[in-house]
Protein backbone atom coordinates (compact mmCIF):
# COMPACT_ATOMS: atom_id res chain seq x y z
CA UNK A 1 0.00 0.00 0.00
CA UNK A 2 1.30 3.17 -0.65
CA UNK A 3 1.40 5.61 2.01
CA UNK A 4 0.75 9.73 1.13
CA UNK A 5 0.85 12.00 4.11
CA UNK A 6 -0.87 15.33 3.62
CA UNK A 7 -2.38 16.45 7.35
CA UNK A 8 -0.52 18.84 9.61
CA UNK A 9 0.36 18.68 13.17
CA UNK A 10 -2.51 21.05 14.01
CA UNK A 11 -4.85 18.47 12.20
CA UNK A 12 -3.15 15.60 14.15
CA UNK A 13 -4.14 17.02 17.45
CA UNK A 14 -7.37 17.68 16.32
CA UNK A 15 -8.21 14.04 15.40
CA UNK A 16 -6.15 12.74 17.93
CA UNK A 17 -8.17 14.73 20.87
CA UNK A 18 -11.82 13.84 19.13
CA UNK A 19 -10.89 9.56 19.19
CA UNK A 20 -9.65 10.04 22.73
CA UNK A 21 -13.00 11.58 23.69
CA UNK A 22 -14.99 9.14 21.84
CA UNK A 23 -12.96 6.31 23.67
CA UNK A 24 -13.29 7.69 27.03
CA UNK A 25 -17.23 7.74 26.03
CA UNK A 26 -17.33 4.48 24.33
CA UNK A 27 -19.25 1.82 26.08
CA UNK A 28 -16.92 -1.26 27.51
CA UNK A 29 -16.36 -3.82 24.95
CA UNK A 30 -17.03 -1.52 21.77
CA UNK A 31 -13.90 -1.22 21.37
CA UNK A 32 -13.84 -5.31 21.05
CA UNK A 33 -16.93 -5.24 18.79
CA UNK A 34 -15.57 -2.61 16.24
CA UNK A 35 -12.19 -4.56 16.06
CA UNK A 36 -13.66 -7.51 15.58
CA UNK A 37 -15.62 -6.28 12.55
CA UNK A 38 -11.87 -5.72 10.94
CA UNK A 39 -11.34 -7.92 7.91
CA UNK A 40 -8.94 -8.92 6.04
CA UNK A 41 -10.48 -6.50 3.03
CA UNK A 42 -10.74 -3.91 5.41
CA UNK A 43 -8.44 -0.28 4.25
CA UNK A 44 -6.71 0.95 6.77
CA UNK A 45 -6.89 4.51 5.55
CA UNK A 46 -3.72 7.13 6.17
CA UNK A 47 -4.69 10.18 8.81
CA UNK A 48 -1.16 11.17 9.28
CA UNK A 49 2.20 10.35 10.90
CA UNK A 50 4.33 11.75 13.54
CA UNK A 51 8.05 11.89 13.15
CA UNK A 52 9.67 10.77 16.71
CA UNK A 53 12.19 13.41 17.32
CA UNK A 54 15.20 11.25 19.39
CA UNK A 55 16.60 7.75 19.28
CA UNK A 56 14.09 5.27 20.40
CA UNK A 57 16.56 2.09 19.68
CA UNK A 58 13.75 -0.76 19.36
CA UNK A 59 10.42 0.02 20.66
CA UNK A 60 7.78 -2.68 22.73
CA UNK A 61 5.22 -1.12 23.95
CA UNK A 62 2.82 1.14 23.27
CA UNK A 63 -0.02 3.29 25.83
CA UNK A 64 -1.87 6.72 24.31
CA UNK A 65 -3.07 8.89 27.77
CA UNK A 66 -5.01 11.94 26.30
CA UNK A 67 -2.43 13.21 23.83
CA UNK A 68 0.48 11.93 25.33
CA UNK A 69 2.55 8.33 24.34
CA UNK A 70 4.20 5.81 26.76
CA UNK A 71 6.57 3.81 24.76
CA UNK A 72 8.75 0.68 26.06
CA UNK A 73 12.09 0.35 24.44
CA UNK A 74 15.15 -1.60 24.73
CA UNK A 75 19.06 -0.53 24.23
CA UNK A 76 20.17 -3.78 23.26
CA UNK A 77 23.83 -2.30 22.57
CA UNK A 78 23.90 -0.32 26.22
CA UNK A 79 22.05 -3.06 27.99
CA UNK A 80 19.17 -0.34 28.64
CA UNK A 81 15.35 -0.95 29.04
CA UNK A 82 13.37 2.14 28.75
CA UNK A 83 10.12 4.15 28.97
CA UNK A 84 9.54 7.10 27.23
CA UNK A 85 7.04 9.94 27.34
CA UNK A 86 6.48 11.32 24.24
CA UNK A 87 4.54 14.38 23.27
CA UNK A 88 1.79 14.79 20.20
CA UNK A 89 4.76 16.86 18.11
CA UNK A 90 6.82 13.55 18.98
CA UNK A 91 9.39 15.62 21.26
CA UNK A 92 10.77 13.64 24.23
CA UNK A 93 9.12 14.38 27.76
CA UNK A 94 10.59 12.09 30.24
CA UNK A 95 12.94 8.96 29.96
CA UNK A 96 12.22 6.51 32.72
CA UNK A 97 14.98 3.68 32.87
CA UNK A 98 14.11 0.16 33.89
CA UNK A 99 15.37 -3.44 34.44
CA UNK A 100 17.98 -4.62 36.70
CA UNK A 101 21.31 -6.31 35.79
CA UNK A 102 20.03 -9.13 32.85
CA UNK A 103 16.76 -8.00 33.44
CA UNK A 104 16.56 -5.30 30.74
CA UNK A 105 14.25 -5.96 28.04
CA UNK A 106 10.57 -4.19 28.17
CA UNK A 107 8.00 -6.01 26.57
CA UNK A 108 3.89 -4.56 25.41
CA UNK A 109 2.41 -2.53 28.50
CA UNK A 110 -0.76 -1.30 29.09
CA UNK A 111 -2.42 1.27 30.98
CA UNK A 112 -5.71 0.48 33.10
CA UNK A 113 -6.61 4.22 34.02
CA UNK A 114 -4.07 4.89 36.81
CA UNK A 115 -0.65 3.14 35.99
CA UNK A 116 1.11 1.62 32.94
CA UNK A 117 2.33 -1.83 33.84
CA UNK A 118 5.49 -2.57 32.22
CA UNK A 119 7.03 -6.08 32.15
CA UNK A 120 11.12 -5.87 32.06
CA UNK A 121 12.70 -9.35 31.10
CA UNK A 122 15.96 -10.78 30.16
CA UNK A 123 16.60 -10.57 26.15
CA UNK A 124 16.00 -14.71 26.00
CA UNK A 125 12.82 -17.01 26.37
CA UNK A 126 12.56 -19.58 29.87
CA UNK A 127 14.39 -16.60 31.50
CA UNK A 128 13.24 -13.82 34.56
CA UNK A 129 11.20 -11.25 35.18
CA UNK A 130 10.11 -8.15 37.10
CA UNK A 131 6.94 -6.53 36.86
CA UNK A 132 6.30 -2.63 37.56
CA UNK A 133 3.83 -0.25 37.41
CA UNK A 134 4.28 3.41 36.56
CA UNK A 135 2.26 6.39 37.50
CA UNK A 136 1.96 8.19 34.15
CA UNK A 137 2.25 11.72 35.87
CA UNK A 138 5.16 11.26 38.19
CA UNK A 139 7.05 8.88 35.94
CA UNK A 140 7.53 6.93 39.00
CA UNK A 141 7.89 2.91 38.81
CA UNK A 142 6.98 0.51 41.61
CA UNK A 143 8.28 -2.84 41.26
CA UNK A 144 5.11 -5.21 41.85
CA UNK A 145 7.00 -8.88 41.39
CA UNK A 146 9.43 -11.03 40.10
CA UNK A 147 8.71 -14.20 37.94
CA UNK A 148 11.30 -17.16 36.65
CA UNK A 149 10.14 -16.73 33.01
CA UNK A 150 10.17 -14.41 30.05
CA UNK A 151 7.44 -12.29 30.05
CA UNK A 152 7.16 -10.25 26.82
CA UNK A 153 3.54 -8.45 27.85
CA UNK A 154 1.28 -7.51 30.48
CA UNK A 155 -2.34 -6.23 30.99
CA UNK A 156 -4.59 -5.50 33.87
CA UNK A 157 -7.82 -7.43 34.11
CA UNK A 158 -9.85 -5.05 35.82
CA UNK A 159 -12.82 -7.33 36.23
CA UNK A 160 -11.03 -9.56 37.70
CA UNK A 161 -8.12 -8.29 39.31
CA UNK A 162 -5.78 -9.76 38.36
CA UNK A 163 -2.86 -8.53 35.95
CA UNK A 164 -2.15 -10.79 32.46
CA UNK A 165 0.68 -11.82 30.92
CA UNK A 166 2.35 -13.64 28.03
CA UNK A 167 5.95 -15.54 27.32
CA UNK A 168 8.45 -15.22 25.32
CA UNK A 169 7.16 -15.40 21.59
CA UNK A 170 3.12 -15.29 23.35
CA UNK A 171 3.55 -19.48 23.65
CA UNK A 172 2.15 -19.66 27.31
CA UNK A 173 -0.70 -17.63 29.87
CA UNK A 174 -0.07 -16.55 32.94
CA UNK A 175 -2.49 -14.88 35.17
CA UNK A 176 -1.37 -13.16 38.97
CA UNK A 177 -3.93 -12.41 41.69
CA UNK A 178 -4.01 -8.38 43.00
CA UNK A 179 -4.27 -7.96 46.43
CA UNK A 180 -5.52 -4.48 47.66
CA UNK A 181 -2.78 -2.46 46.98
CA UNK A 182 -2.24 -3.55 43.74
CA UNK A 183 0.59 -5.92 44.96
CA UNK A 184 1.22 -9.92 43.97
CA UNK A 185 1.61 -11.58 47.31
CA UNK A 186 4.13 -13.94 47.60
CA UNK A 187 2.31 -17.37 48.34
CA UNK A 188 0.71 -16.72 44.75
CA UNK A 189 4.03 -15.30 42.64
CA UNK A 190 4.29 -19.11 41.23
CA UNK A 191 1.71 -19.11 38.79
CA UNK A 192 1.57 -22.09 36.22
CA UNK A 193 1.15 -20.95 32.68
CA UNK A 194 -1.21 -22.51 30.46
CA UNK A 195 -0.55 -22.70 26.53
CA UNK A 196 -1.95 -20.48 23.60
CA UNK A 197 -4.18 -22.46 20.90
CA UNK A 198 -3.00 -19.88 19.24
CA UNK A 199 -0.28 -19.23 16.71
CA UNK A 200 -0.84 -17.26 13.99
CA UNK A 201 1.44 -14.56 15.40
CA UNK A 202 3.57 -13.76 18.27
CA UNK A 203 2.25 -10.99 20.53
CA UNK A 204 4.31 -7.77 20.57
CA UNK A 205 2.00 -5.68 22.20
CA UNK A 206 -1.55 -6.52 24.60
CA UNK A 207 -3.99 -3.90 26.16
CA UNK A 208 -6.63 -4.97 28.37
CA UNK A 209 -10.06 -3.90 26.54
CA UNK A 210 -12.72 -4.85 29.12
CA UNK A 211 -15.19 -8.11 29.78
CA UNK A 212 -12.04 -10.20 30.25
CA UNK A 213 -10.57 -9.82 26.95
CA UNK A 214 -7.51 -7.98 25.27
CA UNK A 215 -6.42 -6.92 22.30
CA UNK A 216 -3.17 -8.21 20.60
CA UNK A 217 -0.89 -7.14 18.06
CA UNK A 218 2.00 -8.75 16.97
CA UNK A 219 3.87 -10.27 14.21
CA UNK A 220 5.25 -13.55 12.88
CA UNK A 221 7.93 -13.90 10.04
CA UNK A 222 6.86 -16.91 7.19
CA UNK A 223 10.59 -18.23 5.60
CA UNK A 224 9.68 -20.02 2.18
CA UNK A 225 12.18 -22.86 1.41
CA UNK A 226 14.42 -20.99 -1.10
CA UNK A 227 12.61 -17.44 -0.96
CA UNK A 228 13.07 -14.47 1.00
CA UNK A 229 11.41 -14.36 4.45
CA UNK A 230 8.21 -12.94 5.20
CA UNK A 231 6.87 -10.84 7.89
CA UNK A 232 3.00 -11.19 8.52
CA UNK A 233 1.43 -8.77 11.31
CA UNK A 234 -2.33 -9.29 12.37
CA UNK A 235 -4.27 -8.56 15.47
CA UNK A 236 -5.90 -10.57 17.78
CA UNK A 237 -8.56 -10.43 20.17
CA UNK A 238 -8.64 -12.73 22.96
CA UNK A 239 -11.08 -13.94 25.60
CA UNK A 240 -8.99 -14.13 29.34
CA UNK A 241 -10.95 -16.77 30.56
CA UNK A 242 -10.62 -19.40 28.14
CA UNK A 243 -7.64 -18.22 26.01
CA UNK A 244 -8.93 -18.43 23.20
CA UNK A 245 -8.61 -15.88 20.17
CA UNK A 246 -12.23 -14.71 19.44
CA UNK A 247 -10.73 -12.31 16.41
CA UNK A 248 -7.81 -12.50 13.97
CA UNK A 249 -7.09 -10.38 11.13
CA UNK A 250 -3.93 -9.56 9.73
CA UNK A 251 -2.90 -6.55 9.00
CA UNK A 252 -1.89 -5.73 5.34
CA UNK A 253 0.03 -2.50 5.93
CA UNK A 254 3.80 -1.72 5.80
CA UNK A 255 6.03 0.70 6.32
CA UNK A 256 9.52 0.64 4.53
CA UNK A 257 9.36 -2.77 4.32
CA UNK A 258 7.93 -3.22 8.06
CA UNK A 259 4.46 -4.34 8.74
CA UNK A 260 2.78 -2.33 10.92
CA UNK A 261 2.35 -4.42 13.75
CA UNK A 262 5.92 -5.06 13.95
CA UNK A 263 6.82 -2.97 17.26
CA UNK A 264 4.09 -1.41 19.52
CA UNK A 265 0.57 -0.48 18.65
CA UNK A 266 -2.26 1.44 20.14
CA UNK A 267 -6.24 1.07 19.52
CA UNK A 268 -9.50 3.13 20.03
CA UNK A 269 -12.47 4.26 18.94
CA UNK A 270 -12.09 6.78 15.86
CA UNK A 271 -15.76 8.39 14.16
CA UNK A 272 -15.85 5.78 11.24
CA UNK A 273 -14.34 2.73 13.43
CA UNK A 274 -11.05 1.88 14.47
CA UNK A 275 -8.17 4.26 14.98
CA UNK A 276 -4.56 2.57 14.69
CA UNK A 277 -1.36 4.13 16.18
CA UNK A 278 1.90 2.08 14.41
CA UNK A 279 5.59 2.98 15.81
CA UNK A 280 6.40 -0.21 13.18
CA UNK A 281 10.45 1.26 12.51
CA UNK A 282 13.77 1.24 15.43
CA UNK A 283 15.86 3.54 16.26
CA UNK A 284 14.89 6.61 14.15
CA UNK A 285 10.52 6.16 14.17
CA UNK A 286 7.97 7.63 13.10
CA UNK A 287 4.26 6.90 14.76
CA UNK A 288 1.80 5.90 11.68
CA UNK A 289 -2.02 6.93 12.22
CA UNK A 290 -4.26 4.67 10.37
CA UNK A 291 -8.34 4.93 10.43
CA UNK A 292 -10.20 1.46 9.83
CA UNK A 293 -14.01 1.62 9.28
CA UNK A 294 -15.23 -0.75 11.12
CA UNK A 295 -19.28 -0.16 12.35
Amino acid sequence: MAIRWGVTMTRVAVLVGLASALNVAAPTGELVRRVSAITRTTPWMPVATIPVRFQTFHPQGMVKIGDTFFVSSVDKARVAGHLFKIDDSGALVADLPLGEGAMYHPGGIDYDGRYIWVPVAEYRPDSHSIVYRVDPQTMKATEVFRFDDHIGAVVHDLDDRTLRGVSWGSRRFYRWPLDDSLHVPDSRVKATGTPNPSHYIDYQDCDYSGNNTMICSGVTELRPPSAAPFRLGGIEVVDLTTGRPLHQVPVLVWAGGRVMTENPSWFELSPSGVRGYFMPEDEHSTIYIFDAPAR
